[in-house]
């Protein structure tokens, strides 16, 4: 049974369109941000490089089983306080908006987490800036796990963390892999293992995936080297960080719940 009618969810449909029009940015300014952390890069001392190896290799555990960072569907009841759902099949059976209450508590919470965490890394300059970055990949992973629950969807299933990991790049990509990630992301369901494969096959190369998120922060991180100012900057930065993620998931995921329920009207008629 559908909720919702079919002019609503044609309008809301046009809603998230419109936003993935707006995505594409101002792509030089995305390039030239990314210079300072390949500068960076070349005097990162060892220890922090070993950092990074290991955060390539729980990208990978991610996509394969879900490793440290899964979410877990338990919490189901804590996303939405005020109706009788325990399952995912119950979320299926809200209102979209419904779904979307529940999203915009979430994203609000972390981004309060976020605030905090960037202050206490960004607190010590350099050293502290390295660190921040795992912390702060976990906690968008976390936060798109936590939004495909909102939405019905089940981040233990392979499908869905690949298509969280997705999520990750569309938002730290420029306007050129942006419209590429939509367009994957589209026929995600509809055409089904081929969009996956395709999908899988660009991720193989984890060491790029991770280089190119961590390039993206570009000058933004470079106000958080500074100890003690870094403070400031490392807690806008982070929550503004999350802010992006959180609304990248929420309208990737809810044009997905939109679709699928138009086409059930559709096959209703």
């Amino acid at each position: 049974m559908v909720i919702e009618d079919q002019q609503w969810l044609l309008n809301e449909l046009h809603k998230v369109e419109k936003w993935e029009k707006d995505q594409s940015g101002l792509w030089f300014w995305e390039r030239l941000g990314r210079l300072p952390f390949k500068l960076l890069d070349k005097f990162t001392p060892t220890f922090i490089q070993n950092k990074i190896g290991l955060l390539l290799d729980e990208l990978g555990k991610y996509v394969q089983t879900g490793g440290s960072y899964l979410s877990s569907t338990s919490r189901i009841p804590a996303y939405y306080p005020h109706h009788p759902v325990e399952t995912l099949d119950d979320v299926n059976q809200l209102p979209i908006s419904t779904m979307d209450e529940a999203a915009d508590r979430l994203s609000k919470g972390r981004k309060k987490v976020a605030t905090v965490q960037g202050a206490s890394t960004g607190f010590g300059g350099i050293l502290t800036l390295s660190l921040d970055i795992p912390l702060l990949l976990g906690l968008q992973l976390k936060t798109l796990q936590d939004l495909a629950i909102c939405y019905g969807y089940d981040p233990k299933n392979k499908q869905e963390r690949l298509f969280i990991i997705k999520c990750l790049q569309f938002v730290s990509s420029d306007i050129v892999g942006k419209q590429t990630i939509l367009k994957q992301l589209t026929a995600f369901d509809q055409n089904g293992s081929h969009e996956r494969r395709e999908a899988m096959s660009e991720l193989q190369g984890w060491r790029e995936v991770v280089f190119s998120y961590r390039d993206n922060f570009g000058w933004k991180k470079l106000f958080q080297m500074v100890p003690i100012a870094g403070l400031v900057f490392g807690a806008f930065i982070n929550r503004s960080a999350i802010n992006d993620i959180a609304e990248a998931g929420k309208m990737l995921y809810r044009k997905r719940r939109i679709v699928e329920r138009f086409q059930m009207c559709e096959g209703e008629a």
